[in-house]
């Protein structure tokens, strides 16, 4: 009875191992199909990005220098101003009047002048006769020195009379934008009234922004071979994502670190023209505008050579930084790297990753290390 069952079994097992093996082949999945891309150096520029804020090269505020009458504003407010352009006139008739009288007291001066040499010539004359007396000479004199320092003085009022005419125009001294008068025609004003009007100048600007030291340094010796600062160019992304379309340069470097944050302040100069088809519109606009954040980016005029990915194709654990890469046997294979600067959508990678490696850089979710895959060229 024993020996018959075992007999069975014996018959049974063939039998199974029959149906079992098509059953396994059906059910092995093939390796994932990934994306992969050959790895390649390409000229890239080194550059860092920071917080900046725009601010005018100038900024002037207006103020009256001498007391009167507002008489005319001869600008809108908001407009472009050029320089030397007449924006104020103060009253002007009590200055003239002024002006008039120290001409008069100029030419009164100097007509006592001349009578004080007259009476001296004649004192001197005498003195070489028996009439003569050397006090009178010496009294003379003191007279004739005495009536041109008079001419010196009257001089002076006169000028001080006309610089005070001049400031009754005030006057642009600067290109700019000028803002809304804060004083309207028939107001006294003078030297105590305040701000009239505040002209900004908006080409070119000013980009002011911090850099820890470290960032600073490393600039200043990657620039050493390529002509020193003058070798980065300063570009800026606007508040609205947009790239601006001028592109500027560094034109001072504190000289003192900001010690509370480890900085060191850096300010370029950038060019902001006049947006086109502005010109006929009253107070012409800018794209750059003085007190606005933007993105300041640093960058090496001269590229270098360095291998770049897909920023999708890091992966970042507790471990760091790593890609997969897909090896002769085409198994993915952990492979760590170390990244330098990124963008959303591409990173640098300064180790870990040579020319001609094969990268996946999609469908990486799909697969782990040590899979075996089938690597199809990604789009």
């Amino acid at each position: 009875m024993k020996r018959g069952i075992v007999w069975l079994a014996a018959i049974a097992l063939p039998g199974l191992l029959a149906v079992g093996a098509p059953a396994r082949a059906q059910n092995a999945a093939p390796p994932p199909v990934v994306g992969v891309i050959t790895a390649l150096a390409q000229p890239v520029y080194s550059q860092q990005t920071y917080v900046g804020r725009i601010q005018a090269t100038n900024i002037v505020q207006l103020n009256a220098r001498v007391t009167g009458f507002l008489e005319s504003q001869n600008f809108k407010d908001g407009e472009e101003v050029k320089q030397g352009q007449l924006l104020y006139v103060i009253e002007q008739a009590p200055y003239q009047a002024a002006v008039a009288q120290a001409q008069a007291q100029l030419e009164q001066a100097e007509a006592q002048a001349r009578n004080a040499n007259i009476t001296l010539a004649r004192a001197q004359a005498l003195l070489r006769t028996p009439a003569g007396q050397q006090s009178t000479v010496d009294a003379a004199e003191a007279t004739a020195l005495s009536d041109k320092a008079q001419i010196d003085v009257a001089k002076a009022q006169l000028q001080t009379a006309q610089i005070n005419l001049s400031y009754t125009e005030i006057r642009s001294p600067l290109d700019g934008q000028i803002s809304a008068t804060s004083v309207n025609v028939g107001n006294v004003v003078g030297p105590t009234s305040g701000t009239l009007a505040t002209i900004v100048s908006q080409d070119p600007t000013y980009v002011t922004f911090a850099l820890p030291v470290v960032d600073a340094l490393k600039f200043r010796a990657n620039a050493a071979s390529q002509g020193g600062i003058a070798g980065i160019d300063l570009l800026l992304q606007l508040p609205d994502g947009r790239m601006y379309s001028q592109t500027g340069k560094i034109d001072f470097i504190n000289n003192q670190i900001t010690q509370n944050t480890d900085t060191l302040n850096w300010r370029g100069t950038i060019a902001n023209p006049v947006l086109p088809g502005s010109q006929q519109v009253q107070g012409a606009a800018h794209e750059l505008t003085s007190g606005e954040f933007v993105t300041v980016i640093l960058r090496n005029r001269t590229p270098q050579s360095q291998i770049v990915v897909p920023r999708d194709a890091v992966i970042t654990d507790q471990l760091g930084d790593y890609v997969l890469k897909i090896d002769a046997q085409n198994k993915a294979v952990r492979q760590p790297v170390t990244m330098g600067a990124t963008t959303n959508t591409t990173a640098q990678i300064i180790s870990g990753v040579t020319a001609g490696d094969k990268i996946v850089v999609s469908g990486i979710q799909r697969i782990h290390p040590g899979i075996i895959v089938t690597p199809k060229a990604a789009s």
